[in-house]
């Protein structure tokens, strides 16, 4: 194992067990790649077999699927709900959440699954795998692209967006700038992740530059009384008596 010493088996509950597997495996996937992180090298990382690996985890891509969603709960998880949040708080500030949180996410997830693209037949076992359970890159667009649709049906966003499109829009500045992050390894200044999340969330056109949702109104009333000519409160029909 590349020199480095076998990590002692904790002594655990199936639980925990399962849990020293997800650190260990999320540790092998960074330093070796989703091509080269195999089972048995995993296994051995973790002091375990691969046979009590596979007690926890059907296949390999099952146990990726749990290492990004252990990594980042927030993320993964929060995405599934995000029609749920519809109508709650306002759209920028649901949206500059979800940015925030997907740099990082695809930030680490780049170059685990990019080694994947130097090997077709690997590409293809773990796209296949990817579909087994379910999941696949193209679900963080349709997470995006659901809650969307969901503020257009509330008419918090503008009526004609294109939720799929602009789903796609905000997921790539999203991955952009997660890539970019990997690639140059804190060398580049970027400005700060929640700037940028909002910055693009402005440009996007789902929200006014106020903050506000496209097609508000006021509260009615709310519109200021206009002013006399005197500038005064007094009846607008009296008249200053002359000097």
């Amino acid at each position: 194992m590349d020199g480095e010493p076998r990590k002692r088996r904790p002594r655990s509950t199936a639980a925990r067990t399962r849990l020293h597997i997800l650190d260990t495996a999320a540790e092998v996937l960074d330093r070796l790649g989703m091509a080269r992180a195999t089972t048995k090298e995993i296994a051995l990382a973790s002091g375990y077999s691969e046979a009590t690996l596979y007690k926890h985890f059907t296949d390999k891509s099952e146990l990726i699927l749990e290492v990004m969603r252990h990594r980042f709960p927030p993320f993964v998880e929060d995405l599934a709900r995000m029609p749920e949040r519809a109508g709650h708080g306002s759209v920028r500030d649901n949206l500059v959440d979800l940015v925030t949180r997907a740099v990082p996410f695809f930030r680490h997830g780049a170059p685990m699954l990019g080694s994947l693209f130097a090997e077709p037949e690997l590409l293809r076992r773990h796209r296949e795998g990817m579909a087994r359970h379910g999941a696949g890159p193209l679900n963080v667009n349709r997470g995006f692209a659901a809650y969307l649709e969901a503020e257009r049906r509330l008419g918090r966003v503008p009526a004609d967006t294109d939720a799929a499109a602009s789903a796609a829009l905000l997921v790539g500045a999203c991955f952009q700038r997660g890539y970019f992050e990997a690639f140059s390894e804190g060398g580049a200044d970027f400005p700060p992740l929640d700037r940028f999340a909002a910055d693009v969330v402005a440009a996007s056109g789902l929200v006014s530059e106020s903050g506000s949702e496209p097609g508000s109104v006021s509260e009615p009333g709310a519109a200021s009384e206009p002013a006399s000519a005197s500038g005064s409160g007094d009846d607008p029909d009296s008249t200053s008596e002359p000097a």
